[in-house]
């Protein structure tokens, strides 16, 4: 499907998404005047924030922190691709659950699917691409195999 004047493709809305019963981590976060445009409407850049810190929190929720990757693995996680389908839009002062549920797990990249919720509503669906760096190289590197395993057990399936 193409875009009307620029010829670009638009997004459809064919994304899988976690089933109900898919092990998922959690995170609340609120909507503040620095996250929305002038009329209260959280800015669309400003979700990709909330995501990111989902994912953070998910890997130090499990005794992973990024900073203790990067010291002691000499390993980063770098977004390499992401797929965003915005439903609704969230507004100043919601309060937001954004949900990290890991769809694939491979030796030097992960697939995450992550969504947005407000009070249950749908608002966000996120697919994310991660690739394994050398934090010291920033070259892609496998993950560290006792990681990698855990990792590996924590995949959900989609519908």
């Amino acid at each position: 499907m193409r875009g009307p004047r620029t010829g670009a493709k638009l997004l459809t809305s064919n994304f899988p998404l976690p089933t109900s019963d898919s092990p998922q981590f959690s995170f609340p976060t609120r909507v503040y005047w620095e996250d929305t445009d002038a009329g209260g409407v959280v800015y669309h850049a400003q979700y990709l924030a909330f995501l990111e810190r989902a994912r953070t929190e998910w890997l130090r929720a499990r005794g992973k922190g990024q900073e203790l990757l990067r010291r002691e693995h000499d390993l980063v996680f770098a977004v390499r691709s992401m797929r965003i389908d915005f439903r609704k839009p969230a507004r100043l002062d919601d309060a937001l659950e954004v949900s990290v549920a890991l769809r694939q797990c491979r030796r030097a990249s992960l697939v995450i699917d992550q969504t947005i919720r407000r009070d249950g509503e749908f608002l966000v669906y996120a697919e994310v691409r991660v690739a394994a760096l050398s934090a010291v190289e920033f070259r892609p590197r496998a993950i560290p195999e006792p990681l990698y395993e855990e990792l590996k057990s924590l995949e959900t399936t989609t519908e």
